[in-house]
């Protein structure tokens, strides 16, 4: 899909201003081998005025990076099952506060960790159940399991079950998994980021009756449009595949998921809406811009304008932020001044933050570090695509702030 580039003046931007992105990354990260390529889209008031692909989606086979090339979103396909999520509870299936262990029976038992090593662990009852609302706010008491994670009693298990996996086994299989296993936490006195969006892929089929990936096929991404996002990448479009990269010992760039045999070239069974899809600038911007537009997008509706102010309001409670109340051994986002709503991050202190912005932008990143945030005060969208591991490497949200708020001159 093309995307037509507006006159940045047009929407009060300024052309030169936004150049310096180009010229950042190019000195600061491509010159010196530090990533493979990068693509920035901003967009103002409905129109992209900014689409800067630069470097290379492969550098052992010389391919250039394109308008339309292809990348893992991981941790960036979370807004969308929260998006999915919640548009059945616009059709009622659901309350926020509804117990989970209503639609995951297996649930309805789970104890927190007092102590001890997998498989004699010493538990409690919870202080209250988990909701559904904790699987969007990522307050469930869940965890990841995942290589990079500090390893708490809890998450080593999580490794040893493989409960999380980004293309092996199935969501049930996960679900079944974590019925075995305690919580980290009583549900809502702690922030820990973990599977839990991936629990909320798995509801989706439960209430919806169909496979997570075929609901969000029919009523995400064929009604807006994103002809490219999905579970996998066909054949068909494989040429479009950027490579995947992390650094070695010596800080240099290395190969890390060659995009001519990588796993996304084959249907996953594990359809994880917590990071198991690839897609373009061209469809997340569509997905962006139906959330800035209230739920709608060239005549489609996925969700009411109300649904989305409550999904970007900080829900920790007493307004805190993450920095309060966050255990998290890894996330997609600094914690100082920031809140977290449902399914996404908020801006709730831009000087406690140190970041220029606005107050209510809303936002999320994925492990190869990209990145968007929506800000609607200033009307603006920004998407940020590189396929670098981890995504701590570098503040390539940060840096982008300071180069793009800047451009705004009206």
């Amino acid at each position: 899909m093309s995307i037509k580039v507006t006159n940045p003046e047009e929407v009060g931007l300024s052309s030169e201003r936004l150049a310096r992105i180009e010229n950042h990354l190019q000195n600061r990260y491509l010159v010196p081998k530090k990533i493979a390529g990068a693509l920035t889209l901003v967009a103002r008031y409905g129109e992209v005025a900014y689409l800067s692909p630069v470097g290379m989606m492969d550098v052992a086979r010389e391919k250039p990076m394109t308008a339309d090339t292809i990348f893992r979103i991981y941790s960036m396909s979370k807004p969308i099952t929260a998006v999915a999520l919640m548009m059945l509870y616009e059709h009622g299936h659901f309350q926020l506060g509804d117990q989970v262990y209503k639609y995951i029976p297996e649930w309805r038992n789970l104890e927190v960790y007092v102590s001890g090593e997998y498989p004699d662990f010493v538990t409690k009852p919870p202080e209250r159940d988990m909701t559904i609302r904790d699987l969007l706010m990522h307050t469930s008491g869940l965890a990841y399991g995942r290589s990079e994670e500090v390893g708490t009693p809890v998450s080593t298990a999580y490794g040893k079950l493989k409960v999380f996996h980004l293309r092996e086994g199935t969501l049930k299989e996960m679900v079944q998994k974590v019925a075995k296993l305690p919580l980290e936490f009583s549900p809502g006195t702690k922030w820990n980021y973990s599977i839990s969006t991936d629990v909320c892929g798995y509801l989706v089929e439960v209430l919806s009756g169909m496979s997570f990936d075929e609901y969000l096929k029919k009523y995400i991404f064929e009604p807006l449009g994103m002809v490219d996002t999905g579970f996998h990448v066909p054949p068909e479009k494989a040429d479009r595949f950027a490579a995947n990269y992390n650094r070695d010992a010596n800080k240099k760039l290395q190969l890390g998921d060659d995009s001519a045999t990588s796993t996304y070239l084959t249907p996953p069974t594990f359809f994880s809406g917590g990071g198991g899809l690839v897609s373009t600038a061209a469809d997340y911007y569509r997905f962006c811009q139906m959330l800035m537009n209230g739920g709608e997008l060239d005549g489609v509706r996925l969700l009411g304008p109300e649904t989305i102010d409550y999904m970007t309001m900080n829900h920790l409670p007493g307004n805190q932020d993450l920095t309060d109340l966050s255990i998290s051994a890894f996330t997609e986002t600094a914690t100082e001044g920031v809140g977290f709503g449902l399914g996404f991050a908020v801006m709730i202190d831009l000087v406690k933050s140190q970041q220029i912005g606005s107050l209510g932008e809303y936002y999320w990143g994925g492990a190869a570090s990209t990145i968007f945030w929506i800000d609607p005060a200033q009307d603006l969208i920004v998407i940020f695509l590189t396929q670098m591991m981890p995504s701590n490497t570098f503040n390539f949200r940060g840096q982008l702030k300071s180069l793009i708020y800047p451009a705004i001159i009206d």
